[in-house]
């Protein structure tokens, strides 16, 4: 039985939902699939026991967090040894021509930026929702919104993730294992 690690960052939660849908779809395929926040891993972890490694991150204010670097910079050998895998989690991908790497320019910085290159790299457009950010996240992406012609309705909860489409991705990802 093919087994699958799925790692992934999440500020709000809805990168972890996206990680967490994925593991079920892969699990639903008849793979074993392990899905662990990046903070939950540690030195001792058992890397050798997966055929594939996925990890996902959502971008904020047009970056990674820092602790997405430091992962990947301190376990890329271990990443690396196995087929893998990075979905890029941002909201800029809710419009359809950015869900293709090759023009989501938070992915083309992540991959320029990070010692660990992905074999296999999805965008996933992510969630708006205002109501649960912090006044000043919510005054920022606002402002950025706006720039992009986005939502600025500060009630607004959006989710523009293609569930479907996650779906068909875990598929893609058993074949990779």
């Amino acid at each position: 039985m093919k087994s699958v690690l799925v790692l992934y960052y999440s500020r709000g939660g809805h990168t972890a939902k996206i990680a967490e849908s994925i593991a079920q779809q892969i699990q639903d395929s008849g793979a074993h699939c392990d899905v662990y926040s990046i903070a939950d891993v540690q030195q001792s972890f058992a890397w050798d026991k997966y055929d594939l490694i996925v990890m996902g991150a959502c971008v904020l204010y047009g970056t990674y967090h820092k602790s997405v670097f430091e992962f990947v910079t301190q376990y890329q050998a271990e990443i690396s040894a196995k087929p893998n895998a990075f979905f890029s989690v941002n909201v800029v991908a809710r419009k359809p021509e950015k869900r293709n790497p090759d023009n989501n320019k938070y992915l083309q910085k992540f991959i320029e930026l990070s010692p660990w290159k992905p074999q296999h790299v999805k965008v996933i457009a992510g969630k708006v929702d205002y109501p649960a950010w912090r006044w000043y996240d919510r005054l920022m992406i606002q402002l950025i919104m706006k720039i992009t012609d986005g939502p600025t309705d500060p009630k607004s909860v959006i989710d523009y993730t293609d569930w479907d489409d996650v779906k068909r991705y875990a598929d893609e990802l058993v074949k990779l294992a």
